[in-house]
């Protein structure tokens, strides 16, 4: 079994068992793999890089090539139990029309992604500044495929704008878990379990 980045480990952990799946963004399809062979899920992906479908479908995975920010609308309104958006809203072009297609073709959504506010970005744009090059975000400004910087803060008032119910979140640091008091200064990511 391969080991998974703690944002994917917690996913995995709240998916039911026998669920169909939509993993948006799926890269490799290290978590899809986990789903099928751990609970029985019926999983499906998208994603844009065609070196990581290439690797997914080598799996025996069913993964196709596209587009998030304009290939979800093709997919039929609550297709799948579950829909999931992993280190990903960050670069779509709009993040509130993604997080509305996730919620039409999925009934509970599980999005992560890096908050922007952790304090050791703030710090190093304090110090240094200039956009911090840290553990969870490794690449200079101009490499980044980051398009959106969002805070937890930032994602918690779009969700209230779009009436989106949080069902749950979880916050990691250092590849832990930490609680959610003042998380918004303290998490290098977020994941949130969202409803309609």
């Amino acid at each position: 079994m391969n080991r998974l980045r703690p944002d994917l480990a917690k996913i995995a952990q709240h998916v039911p068992q026998g669920t169909r799946v939509l993993d948006v963004g799926c890269g490799d399809g290290a978590l899809m793999a986990e789903l099928q062979g751990g609970k029985g899920v019926d999983a499906r992906g998208i994603e844009i890089d065609p070196a990581e479908v290439e690797k997914a479908v080598a799996r025996g995975l069913s993964v196709v090539q596209g587009d998030a920010n304009r290939d979800l609308v093709d997919y039929p309104d609550g297709a799948f139990d579950v829909a999931i958006l992993s280190q990903t809203l960050q670069t779509a072009q709009r993040p509130d029309f993604l997080l509305y297609q996730l919620l039409r073709v999925g009934r509970t959504v599980f999005v992560s992604f890096p908050n922007f506010a952790y304090w050791r970005m703030r710090m190093a744009l304090l110090f240094q500044g200039r956009m911090p090059v840290v553990r969870h975000l490794p690449v200079s400004w101009y490499e980044t495929k980051n398009i959106h910087h969002l805070t937890i803060d930032d994602f918690l008032d779009l969700s209230a704008e779009m009436g989106i119910a949080i069902e749950d979140s979880w916050f990691f640091a250092g590849g832990r878990e930490i609680g959610g008091a003042n998380a918004n200064w303290r998490a290098e990511h977020a994941v949130f379990r969202l409803s309609r």
